[in-house]
This record gives structure tokens, sequence and C-alpha cells, in this order.
């Protein structure tokens, strides 16, 4: 089967594994970063290595974009270099990029009235193992008939793929996911702090509990980290940071309450604080640890 040509650009904690699965899958694939040893990485698995975004898009019939700040996203596309200089319909853009809502709608208008070619937001959760095995949760906004025509390549990419309405409402779906986790991080972190006070073994709170009403994918991925103080990174906690200041100044937008928001914002704002934004995300229990909350 003839796979798209791709043009990928930010190739970091989440986009080589996706790179790398992709390019075993057939893929051709140009790719851009800033960072020259993640283009090495890429060169290795068989990627056509760009000079610049914009080059990375030539003969490309997918733009994909996996950046860890707006900023980011608006340098790749709109900056010198950027890839909007080059595309051309019919070329598509897929950003799995998290940003805010109102500001993803201002991209992909510029980039219809600038090119004329659509723009899809595909925010994704399920970390670096889900992004390499194929199995990310993708929530996606976008005209239909452009979801439709990505139909083939998200079945590469996503375990599960939503379609949740017209551009932007993917990054609105993200906004709540991101609402949740960061509240549930904070959680397990209290969790397990609260089962080593009182003496239990707290390595087996994810065995004790599954099935149950508190199961899940996230305890059962962050309280064994916790409790082993591994908090190599599989997602940074200054990116789950700049998540839930998006999704605390979306909630003030939309007048909607959201207090436990709030609490874990101001927790990861301390950990960021402490020095410990290049940490995973579950380093959170490091304050309860601590006693610093």
């Amino acid at each position: 089967m003839d796979r798209p040509a791709i043009a990928y650009i930010g190739i970091g904690l989440m986009g080589w594994p996706m790179v790398r699965r992709l390019r075993g899958l057939g893929y051709p694939i140009a790719v851009f970063d800033i960072a020259p040893a993640q283009l090495e990485l890429a060169r290795g698995a068989g990627a056509r290595v760009a000079t610049s975004a914009a080059d990375a898009v030539g003969g490309a019939d997918l733009v994909v974009l996996n950046l860890p700040t707006p900023h980011a996203v608006e340098q790749a596309m709109f900056g010198e270099g950027g890839a909007a200089r080059a595309m051309r319909p019919p070329q598509r853009l897929v950003d799995f990029s998290t940003v805010a809502v109102e500001q993803g709608r201002a991209y992909a208008s510029r980039l219809r009235e600038q090119t004329g070619c659509a723009w899809v937001d595909a925010p994704v959760s399920g970390g670096p193992p889900a992004s390499g095995a194929g199995t990310l949760t993708v929530m996606a906004g976008g005209d239909a008939a452009d979801i439709e025509r990505l139909l083939p390549f998200m079945a590469d990419v996503a375990a599960r793929f939503t379609h949740m309405g017209p551009v932007g409402a993917g990054l609105v779906a993200k906004m709540i996911n991101q609402l949740i986790v960061g509240c549930v991080h904070v959680v397990m972190a209290e969790a397990a702090s609260m089962a080593e006070a009182a003496g239990v073994d707290a390595a087996r709170l994810p065995e004790c509990l599954a099935g149950g009403h508190a199961d899940g994918s996230l305890l059962q991925r962050l309280v064994p980290r916790m409790v082993a103080r591994d908090f190599a990174p599989q997602g940074y906690a200054r990116q789950l940071r700049k998540d839930l200041e998006m999704v605390h100044a979306y909630a003030a937008e939309l007048g909607t309450p959201a207090p436990m928001l709030q609490q874990a914002l101001a927790l990861y704002r301390r950990l960021v604080e402490a020095g410990r934004s290049e940490l995973d995300t579950s380093a959170v229990f490091t304050l309860y640890e601590e006693r610093s909350i």
C-alpha cells in the first residue's frame, strides 16, 4: 500500500517515537527540528533531514506538527523558513501540539488565507510509549472531508481517533483531558503520600485497587513511579504546567468554575519554581514528600 509522504516538524519526546514507527511502516518522511541530535536520530531511521520547515514540506502529502509550545508552532508555520511559505493545496496540516483553542483556530484561518490549505487540530493523549506503539488517543477538529482523508494515517497513529467537530474542537477536548490529567496527577501523589505515611505498601495500591472505581491508567502508571521516585521524563512537568495554564485561562473565558484545576495548577507552578521543570509530571509527588504544600 502506498503511504502518504510526510513532512514531520518537531521530533522530540513525542515526535521521535512516532517518526520511528512511521518509518518502520514504510512512510516516506522528511523531518525538521531545531535540535541537531534529534535530526540525527531521524536520519538514522531513514528520514530525509530538511534544512527548514519549509524545506521539509516539498513533496509532502501531509505536514505534521508535534511541538511543545504555541510559540514553537507559530515559528514553525509562519516564521522565517516556516512551513506556510511552501505549502500548497491539496496538502493538509495535522497539528498534534497542544495550543489554546482560539490560538489554534487563528492559526488555521491564517494558513487557509495564506495558502488555501486545511488545518486539522489533533492533540493527543497517551505519552511517548503510546506514540511509539501507535496507540495514542487523538481528538480532532476540522472539516469532515479533511478528517475523512486522514483516517488511514490516523489508523497507524492512534488506537482511538475521534472527530469532535470543526477546527478547534479537538483542542477543546484536549483542554478537558488536561484538566482531568492534571487533577488526577495531584490526587495520585496525595494517595501515595497518605499510604506511605500510614505504613502500608504504597506500591501495591495499583494491584489492590485494580477493577474498582479508583482504577485507571494513571493509577497504574503514576503510583509505581512515585513510589520508586522514578521521575525520568515521559512528559515534562513544565509541559503539564503550560497546559494547565491554558486550561485555566479557557475556563475563565468560558466562565466555568474550576477550583480543582486551580489547586493542581498552583502545585505545578510550585514544582516548576522549585527547579523541577525537566522532571516527569509525576514529580509533583516530591512536594508531598517534602511536606512543602
